[in-house]
């Protein structure tokens, strides 16, 4: 028998969080996509409506994330439910996760959708008492190399055979760049089909959902979403993806006709 949903009892809205741990994860897209799917996709099982996505490239450790702290300040507002993919893209410390939900701030995760504010404290107890006992292990492994000579750290002489491929690393850096136009650019066009139109409309609209521009810091402007359409547009062509021409905002894909353009 189908399972009725307790929509009386459940936060209506949710505030999506998004935490990669490098830079280079946060410029490429890794991680980050996958999240962004992942939560869409329990917040619309769970029937809620998502109002603001937050994200972050830093460690889970710390608590003074713009990010998390801008995800904490729109659920106290609207007293959502803060969304991540898994609990540790929120926090990994269980003291703060607690604090969290003693002061009365819903949290799920994606991958643990049956779980309540209960189990996520005894989830979030378990994840750092494991990483506890890791760090021992890993104590007591270089103590136990150490008292049998080896050397730990420092040059151990080796040099590679060839230099660094400047040309290969410039190659894997617009790489990056491009994969992180094209995922900012869906997130313009996620935006165009709810009605916001202009470059400027654009840009404060990212700035409110807390979206990061491709530096991964400072605010986005009707200059960054030009450029960052604009890549997009470059990379698409060269590649034969579907195509996006900024000034006439138009995009083919799949026989479409293109969108009207922007005043």
């Amino acid at each position: 028998m189908a399972t009725q949903r307790r929509a009386s009892t459940q936060p209506r809205y949710a505030v999506a969080l998004y935490r990669v741990s490098t830079a280079e994860q946060g410029h490429s897209g890794l991680g980050l996509e996958a999240q962004q799917a992942s939560v869409c996709a329990f917040v619309e099982r769970e029937g809620w409506t998502l109002v603001a996505e937050h994200q972050d490239i830093a460690s889970g450790k710390d608590d003074r994330r713009p990010g998390f702290q801008a995800a904490l300040t729109r659920c106290r507002q609207l007293g959502a439910v803060l969304v991540a993919a898994r609990l540790d893209r929120i926090t990994r410390r269980a003291h703060t996760l607690s604090g969290l939900l003693r002061e009365g701030i819903s949290i799920r995760a994606a991958d643990m959708p049956g779980a309540d504010d209960l189990m996520m404290r005894v989830y979030a107890a378990m994840a750092q008492k494991e990483r506890e006992l890791i760090s021992e292990r890993t104590r007591a492994a270089l103590a136990a190399a150490r008292a049998r000579g080896a050397v730990l750290g420092g040059d151990r002489g080796y040099r590679p055979a060839v230099g660094p491929d400047v040309a290969a690393a410039t190659q894997a850096r617009r790489g990056a760049a491009e994969r992180s136009a094209h995922r900012l650019a869906l997130q313009v066009e996620r935006l165009q089909a709810r009605g916001v139109e202009g470059q400027a409309a654009l840009a404060r609209a990212l700035n409110e959902r807390g979206v990061l521009p491709p530096a991964g810091r400072g605010a986005w402007t009707h200059t960054t979403v030009a450029r960052v359409l604009g890549r997009a547009a470059t990379s698409g062509a060269r590649q034969g993806a579907p195509t996006w021409q900024q000034g006439g905002a138009t995009r083919s894909q799949g026989g479409r006709p293109p969108r009207a353009s922007s005043p």
